[in-house]
């Protein structure tokens, strides 16, 4: 099986205290450590499993700038076998549809049974594998958290749903998928991997590669434009509502009524 995972490269939250900037237009960078985005680490781990199994090959591929194939180079450390950086400064300023029409370019140079994408990555919108699947016109599934591989044309995957429940369908391949966390456990990349991929050729990909119009992308073709950061202000504390289960309920219901939320 052929599968093409989606990597990205994002702050790493356990090693930065993240805070905006002054004018209030980005985050501080300066100095942030940098790692692979942790959904995006869990896809490639079970790409790897698939092909354990079934044979094939895991490609990777990463859209940002050169320090990017950082990213590219861990996830075939990892076990991925091949690896691609997509990088053109016309890409800058791409808002979701934008980087999905980027992918869907990179997935039609290939030969795919399978497209990996985390369920979301620094941004929190968690819409870049259901915009890429609307647009190759594949079947999509997000917040997968099991694949089983029934036959050549065919998956079965588990989603998580509201309430802690699982769901689960049957896929046709080939499909996109947005993987959650927990699904596997993702494997140590060592120093010996890390140096075995080190020499390894990752071909880099713009805009005139991919055969993509310069400003159907970044910044000028970006429908969706952020305007602002900031942290929003504190407000007063909660009121902590103190007896039995009983006691409880009914001066929540009195709260409510008193602040017109039931009558």
């Amino acid at each position: 099986m052929e599968i093409l995972v989606c990597v990205k490269r994002v702050p790493d939250t356990a090693e930065n205290e993240i805070e905006v900037n002054r004018d209030g237009s980005d985050i501080e960078r300066d100095d942030l450590v940098y790692s692979v985005n942790e959904w995006d680490n869990y896809a490639v781990e079970e790409a790897i499993q698939i092909v354990d199994k079934l044979g094939g090959s895991v490609t990777v591929v990463s859209l940002g700038d050169e320090e990017s194939e950082e990213v590219v180079r861990r996830e075939m450390a990892m076990g991925a076998q091949n690896g691609i950086l997509v990088s053109d400064d016309a890409f800058e300023g791409s808002d979701g549809k934008g980087v999905a029409a980027i992918l869907k370019a990179v997935v039609e140079k290939g030969s795919y049974d399978l497209i990996l994408t985390g369920a979301q990555a620094d941004d929190g919108a968690g819409q870049i594998g259901g915009m890429l699947a609307a647009m190759l016109d594949y079947p999509y599934a997000s917040v997968v958290n099991s694949i089983e591989v029934v036959n050549d044309s065919q998956l079965k995957v588990g989603r998580e749903i509201e309430g802690g429940n699982q769901e689960m369908n049957e896929i046709a391949l080939p499909c996109v998928l947005s993987i959650q966390t927990g699904i596997n456990e993702p494997r140590y990349v060592g120093i010996r991997g890390i140096r075995k991929v080190a020499s390894v050729d990752v071909p880099i990909w713009g805009a005139a590669d991919l055969g993509l119009d310069a400003a159907s992308v970044g910044a000028t073709g970006a429908g969706v434009k952020r305007l602002d950061y900031f942290v929003p202000e504190l407000g007063e504390g909660a009121e902590i509502l103190e007896g039995s289960s009983d006691e409880i309920a009914e001066k929540l219901i009195d709260l409510l009524k008193a602040k017109g939320g039931i009558k």
